[in-house]
């Protein structure tokens, strides 16, 4: 996974400043999976922000080019990234699709909404990388299309093991702007979070499915 450092600690930055990630050790919410969490994480604030939206932008469409060159189409992951996706595509001067989770049951069933050609080379935009399932779900429907996914590019990754894991299984480079440790190591400097705090935040990680609160 390619990180670069300024990057990541300025994304951190401003996801905390805008609560698009609210982190509450003592307090922890619960995701859909059931987990206990010291970290909820919704990226879709981002649209609501100009200036960060332009910045995160910026950064993704940036790293697009450097990393994989300029593809033909920038695709989004529905629904957290379909606006932020469009928002690189659009600076890029690229076409845009999306894909749904599943196809629809209804009308022309499609699962990628937009047009795509065999053969075309594609970057995906994702808001979030947690297991990486959803994210792998809609490379595997883009690959289906005949086309060359040439990677993907999320604005933040928890950083969990597993999805390392499926990601190298599935032989897809992942690239994000920001994650779990620069987050951490940001919210230390701003004080947002003590030396205790902090702790609890890297102990979450080692095991989420089995952790609880002290």
């Amino acid at each position: 996974m390619i990180l670069e450092k300024e990057t990541a600690k300025k994304t951190a930055e401003l996801l905390l400043q805008i609560k698009a990630i609210k982190l509450n050790p003592q307090e922890p919410f619960t995701w859909a999976s059931g987990w206990k969490s010291p970290i909820y994480c919704d990226n879709r604030i981002v649209l609501s922000y100009p200036p960060i939206r332009n910045y995160i932008r910026e950064n993704i469409a940036k790293q697009v080019e450097e990393i994989y060159g300029k593809p033909d189409v920038i695709a989004g992951v529905a629904t957290g990234a379909i606006g932020i996706g469009m928002l690189v595509a659009e600076f890029l001067g690229l076409p845009f699709v999306y894909v749904r989770p599943e196809a629809k049951k209804h009308g022309r069933q499609n699962q990628i909404e937009g047009h795509l050609e065999s053969g075309q080379n594609v970057v995906v935009i994702e808001d979030l990388i947690s297991t990486g399932k959803s994210s792998l779900n809609a490379v595997k429907a883009l690959k289906e299309a005949h086309v060359n996914v040439k990677g993907m590019i999320a604005i933040f990754s928890y950083g969990f093991n597993v999805a390392e894991e499926n990601f190298k299984t599935e032989h897809i480079q992942l690239n994000v702007l920001s994650n779990y440790e620069h987050l951490i190591d940001q919210a230390l400097e701003t004080n947002y979070l003590n030396k205790e705090e902090a702790t609890t935040l890297r102990s979450w990680r080692q095991d989420p499915a089995n952790w609880s609160p002290k």
